[in-house]
């Protein structure tokens, strides 16, 4: 089973892609913030990682710089999540280590499709 790390600080959106992530057989943990999802980052191994671009106290970017300066995770993917959809914030959050970029908002389908594309 894919494990998966979802980051988003408003709680109806991640409670609907917690839902259809695991509707689908993907093992998800959630976090509320950025520095939640570094602090269970640090207990597993995920396959992906799904992070809301602006959240309280650590941000998706932050989140992004802090996985890729650990060597060993290089291998994760990291998909974000974010309303700020202008092209140069997409190609900033490729820059920063993110491998996918969905803006929102985004249907329940759109999302799983693009993860089990990622995820194969």
């Amino acid at each position: 089973m894919k494990k998966i790390l979802l980051a988003e600080d408003e709680e109806v959106l991640r409670m609907l892609v917690v839902d259809t992530l695991e509707d689908e057989d993907f093992d998800v943990d959630e976090a509320a913030d950025g520095e939640e999802a570094l602090q269970l980052f640090e207990t597993k191994d995920y396959d992906l990682l799904i992070l809301d671009y602006m959240m309280p106290v650590c941000s998706g970017l932050e989140v992004i710089r802090e996985v890729r300066s650990r060597e060993r995770n290089n291998k994760v993917k990291i998909l974000m999540l974010s309303a700020k959809s202008q092209q140069y914030e997409q190609d900033r959050v490729i820059e920063e280590g993110a491998d996918y970029f969905i803006a929102k908002p985004f249907s329940p389908l759109q999302l799983l499709n693009k993860v089990e594309e990622i995820l194969g």
